[in-house]
């Protein structure tokens, strides 16, 4: 039995993992483009403002990969797939064999059609090989602008201003963070990188990045003709699915990589997760990538527990997101900001203390939340959408400061109490 798994981040890891618990001896082979072991990519921000060292950024040990009977093919691309003979083609030519196989490649940065986006110094700001070009860059510049105004914009503006550099976030809704909160939550977070000194342009796009050849920036022009000067520009829209590496196979693609619930694609024995698969919302009924951290390291491990054989379903997950700027903590859970009818809105809004609390109900069960400057609860709220818990009896109770194990059913409290002891009910 041979594993291979392409991509080296969150997915791959889980996936290691669960099959090293079913099978000790199989050869498991990762390869990635990228030369580093695996790293925690939410960190990336933090490594540039220096708040974490280098050492801190590896997700597991240094033995992670000798002691799982890893072996590494970093630094390489994988550049196809042939189902039916059952190997993955790399860019050097190579071709390997595999009985199962995992894609695990992640999300790529969304490229906007902007000219002069082949200068030297316009980054992304995905990977810690983007951060290293612009940590060397970063005492020669005093100036830059970051296209985009969600959590990849922000937490690159943040470790921008840390490093003492003035930053202007360009972004085409009309308040940042957009996708994740609703206009309110986003007003107070944009007031507050207004406070730290970031420039913020909303409504509006960058329509070129110019500059002399292509090594030297020294502006920005929107599309309503405005400039913008800069010395560098950092693209942050957002990522979609990588699904290159499936493109020409008979593998099945929507946005992402269909998967059912045991992470495999419609070719048997070939799976996928992580950021790249459709994978279940289990608030809306659909599949759908969700590009988050813990939900590519969950489904990895399901992949590889059914890759190595032992049955396992993928119960789902929802959009959690979590950023802090300024000292102001932000979470956000499932839907935001509903459109439609039917759903109950329940706030709590201190203006003074920078605190909004929402939360979003259908049919008595809640369905999303927001939590800006006080977030101490935001786990018992992820509970109880993870459980589909009906709310009715103590929807009173969900925004108190005291929400707790107290406040919930009598039921519902014994049956916590009783896993918690490890006790099967």
């Amino acid at each position: 039995m041979n594993y291979i798994i392409i991509g080296n981040s969150a997915a791959a890891i889980g996936a290691v993992e669960a099959i090293r618990k079913n099978d000790k001896e199989n050869p498991i082979k990762i390869i990635s483009e990228e030369e580093y072991t695996v790293y925690s990519r939410p960190l990336i921000s933090y490594l540039l403002a220096g708040k974490v060292t280098t050492k801190r950024m590896y997700f597991r040990g240094e033995d992670f990969y000798e002691k799982n009977k890893v072996i590494k093919i970093l630094g390489h691309k994988a550049i196809g797939i042939n189902c039916d003979q059952r190997y993955v083609s790399l860019e050097n030519k190579e071709m390997i064999k595999f009985d199962k196989l995992l894609i695990s490649t992640g999300g790529k940065p969304i490229i906007p059609g902007i000219k002069g986006l082949k200068n030297e110094r316009v980054f992304g700001f995905t990977t810690w090989s983007d951060v290293d070009k612009i940590a060397k860059i970063s005492r020669e510049v005093k100036e830059g602008v970051v296209i985009g105004g969600g959590m990849i914009g922000i937490k690159a503006a943040e470790a921008l201003c840390e490093i003492g550099i003035k930053v202007t976030i360009v972004e085409l809704a009309d308040t940042v963070l957009s996708r994740a909160l609703d206009k309110e939550a986003s007003q107070i977070i944009q007031n507050q990188l207004k406070e730290a000194g970031v420039d913020i342009i909303t409504g509006s796009e960058v329509s070129e990045v110019i500059g002399k050849g292509s090594e030297v920036v020294e502006g920005v022009i929107l599309k309503d003709g405005r400039r913008i000067r800069c010395d560098f520009v950092v693209v942050a829209i957002g990522v979609f699915p990588n699904i290159d590496i499936v493109k020409g196979t008979k593998i099945k693609v929507k946005r992402g990589i269909i998967v059912d619930e045991h992470m495999e694609t419609d070719i048997r024995g070939i799976y996928a997760a992580g950021d790249v698969a459709e994978a279940y919302d289990s608030i809306i009924g659909e599949e759908r990538p969700i590009p988050i951290w813990p939900l590519a390291i969950r489904q990895g491990r399901v992949a590889g527990s059914n890759m190595s054989g032992l049955v396992t379903t993928y119960p789902g997950g929802f959009p959690m997101n979590a950023i802090e700027f300024s000292g102001i903590p932000t979470i956000s859970l499932g839907i935001t900001d509903p459109k439609e009818d039917g759903y109950e809105i329940i706030k709590k809004t201190d203006i003074q203390k920078g605190i909004y609390k929402k939360i979003i109900i259908k049919e008595n069960r809640i369905v999303g939340a927001v939590f800006v400057g006080e977030i101490d609860r935001a786990g018992i709220i992820t509970g109880l959408i993870k459980d589909k818990i009906d709310v009715r009896d103590f929807k009173k109770d969900l925004l108190a400061g005291d929400l707790g194990l107290i406040s919930l059913p009598k039921e519902m409290r014994r049956k916590k109490l009783e896993r918690g002891r490890g006790v099967t009910v």
